[in-house]
């Protein structure tokens, strides 16, 4: 700690402080009770919290709430939403009345908090992410930024059972991030009963600082109390604060406080006794005069758009490039160009191939270690007010233990771009625990979301490309084989645009592959030929958007034929998706060939056979096709 002293509040202060945070709990029980829902006592619990940090602790500008250079905060409790609404209306951001709106179809004043609002990074309501999203701000801060701001973030006790927040402490602690400060408010009681620990103030102290956090105990409805904590917070170097705020659910509320079953609830014929019981308690009614203090440093600025390659992809025509390590060749490209494209990854950095982007640039590369939740929540506290352009890598399976973090991100409008390598039982002998067989299906359901599903080495390149510039959360899918380049470095790629790689002027069936699959379809295109079938054989390059005009117009010139083969389960992929493409048109038709079982362990080409999308397998389906064509014409 440094050597600075500790000044008590003054008088005027401390007052003002208490009469904010009443009004905080006033307006808190008003706007749910306007809106008939709501979380009125978890907001209460948190008032005087609240109070002490947007007007005493934080820096910030009122009129620029996104601003680079302000303190962030992020409510993981997000269902205390109404609380964080108050908070901006005291310090002037827009009018009380508005409060009234809350949970309205017609306002951005959501249920939980969204980046709807000007003043909201991040979307929070799933319980245990917000610890992982401010640990990313506050990493941005310290090692990209190199800034002065700091990162606040209010943790409830019940949504400290889940296992995120105790991958975010680990993270925090182990990259010495002194710029953040997490405020657990321990009010004892969850949803249905008591949390586990209730009150066990010792037990959560033991657990902050097993976890490497300076951890204080304090009374969360004490002003100076809080004051005094957030001040040692600030003295502390080398490692993350942790304040345990004991509180009181419902605190404030005649009748209510300390009491189980109300969460959730408005407070209905109860208000206006508690109201008027809390307005008692004001010593001030007029305006409180606190103006937040302007941020002490300025962030540097920054570019995160138009982001190019430094140079085109350099591969051979037939050169045997495996796709997952034509990204990492790509991030180092990109990196090259801009100095805020960041990679994170879990601990398969050399099977990912994001170690060459560590190699390259070590001080923009964040290791987030086996805990996949934690990586997606770090890379959107990173993403946030368009500080870093984040790439994320892992093997595609292990983002699906992510899923809600990704569901999330989609809601805090984030432009994370992941990876997702070892795609498909084209893996071989590592078996069905690490195949992605559900990825594609996955993010094809996120709003927003580009699928990317590069087939060969310079498509891959351009994919990264493409996804640097994109508004909204892209997926990358690349797969272990190595599979040959088919695209000259010249090629142009673009979102929703298919290619068609094969094709004649007597094209009987239109094949749609993807990668290792697109391999096999290009085999079978050869062997068929030998019989005098010709085919024509498509790469989607994105699987959404999916390039419909293109699927359709090819498929009509083939006879209204197409047969889709992926390295995926058949439920949510490219056949679904090219099915969903071609659904008004009743003169096309459409077959899959799709992995249908678990799958087990085996050699790459054993198990594309044996699970029916390997170059015979397409062969036999195209036959029948045409077979079960000429049954119909005759």
């Amino acid at each position: 700690m440094s050597g600075d002293s500790y000044h008590c509040l003054d008088a005027k202060r401390l007052q003002t402080l208490k009469d904010i945070a009443n009004n905080l709990r006033i307006h808190s029980i008003e706007a749910t009770c306007a809106s008939n829902s709501g979380h009125p006592t978890s907001c209460a619990s948190a008032a005087e919290v609240m109070s002490v940090l947007f007007f005493h602790v934080m820096k910030y500008s009122v009129k620029e709430p996104r601003g680079a250079s302000n303190d962030r905060f992020v409510l993981s409790k997000g269902h205390a939403a109404p609380v964080l609404y108050a908070a901006w209306a005291e310090a002037g951001l827009f009018p009380a009345s508005k409060l009234m709106d809350l949970r309205k179809l017609s306002s951005d004043l959501e249920g939980h908090p969204t980046p709807r609002l000007n003043f909201v990074d991040v979307a929070t309501g799933s319980l245990g992410q917000g610890l992982s999203c401010a640990s990313g701000m506050a990493y941005t801060g310290k090692y990209f930024d190199k800034s002065g701001y700091r990162v606040y973030c209010l943790v409830g006790d019940g949504e400290s059972a889940e296992g995120s927040i105790w991958e975010a402490m680990h993270f925090a602690s182990y990259y010495k991030l002194d710029n953040l400060v997490a405020i657990f408010d321990i009010n004892r009681l969850g949803q249905s009963e008591e949390t586990s620990l209730g009150h066990q103030m010792e037990v959560y102290k033991a657990r902050a600082e097993a976890f490497g956090w300076h951890a204080l105990v304090v009374d969360g409805h004490d002003v100076e109390a809080l004051s005094r904590a957030f001040f040692e917070a600030s003295q502390v170097t080398e490692k993350p604060t942790c304040i345990l705020a004991k509180t009181f659910k419902g605190q404030g509320i005649v009748g209510i406080a300390d009491k189980d079953n109300w969460h959730g609830k408005a407070l209905g014929d109860k208000a206006s006794d508690a109201l008027a019981e809390l307005k008692k308690q004001l010593a001030n009614k007029g305006a409180h005069g606190l103006v937040p203090a302007s941020p002490e440093t300025v962030a540097p600025t920054i570019k995160t758009t138009d982001i190019k390659l430094a140079a085109p992809p350099s591969y051979k025509m037939g050169q045997m490039v495996a796709t997952r390590a034509a990204y990492g060749t790509a991030l180092v490209s990109l990196g090259k160009n801009n100095d805020r494209v960041v990679s994170l990854d879990a601990d398969v950095k050399n099977s990912t191939f994001s170690i060459k982007f560590k190699e390259a640039f070590p001080d923009r590369y964040v290791e987030c270690f086996i805990a996949e939740q934690n990586l997606v929540g770090v890379a959107v506290g990173c993403e946030t007010r368009r500080r870093t352009v984040p790439f994320v890598s892992t093997f595609a399976a292990f983002l699906s233990r992510a899923f809600d973090q990704i569901r999330m991100a989609a809601i805090s409008q984030s432009n994370v771009n992941f990876c997702g390598s070892h795609a498909g039982i084209s893996i071989g002998e590592d078996g069905p625990s690490q195949m992605a067989l559900e990825d594609i299906s996955m993010f094809r359901t996120i709003p927003d979301c580009t699928v990317f599903y590069p087939s060969d080495a310079v498509s891959t390149e351009r994919a990264c490309e493409i996804a640097a510039n994109t508004k909204g959360m892209c997926f990358i899918r690349t797969s272990r084989p190595n599979v040959p380049v088919i695209y000259e470095a010249s090629e142009q790629f673009a979102a929703g645009k298919a290619k068609v790689v094969k094709q004649s002027d007597n094209d009987q069936v239109t094949v749609i592959g993807a990668c290792v699959t697109l391999v096999e379809a290009m085999k079978a295109a050869e062997e068929l030929a030998k019989a005098g079938i010709n085919v024509r054989v498509m790469d989607l390059f994105t699987i959404k958007p999916i390039d419909a005009d293109a699927i359709i117009k090819n498929a009509r010139q083939t006879g209204g034929r197409i047969l889709t083969v992926e390295d995926h389960y058949q439920e949510g992929g490219i056949g679904e998706a090219v099915s969903g493409a071609v659904s008004d048109c009743r003169d096309i038709t459409v077959k899959k060939l799709a992995v249908r079982e678990i799958p087990r362990s085996g050699k790459s080409a054993e198990l594309l056979d044996r699970y029916g999308i390997s170059a015979s397998c397409i062969v036999k389906a195209v036959q029948q096709i045409l077979a079960d064509n000429q049954l119909e014409s005759a």
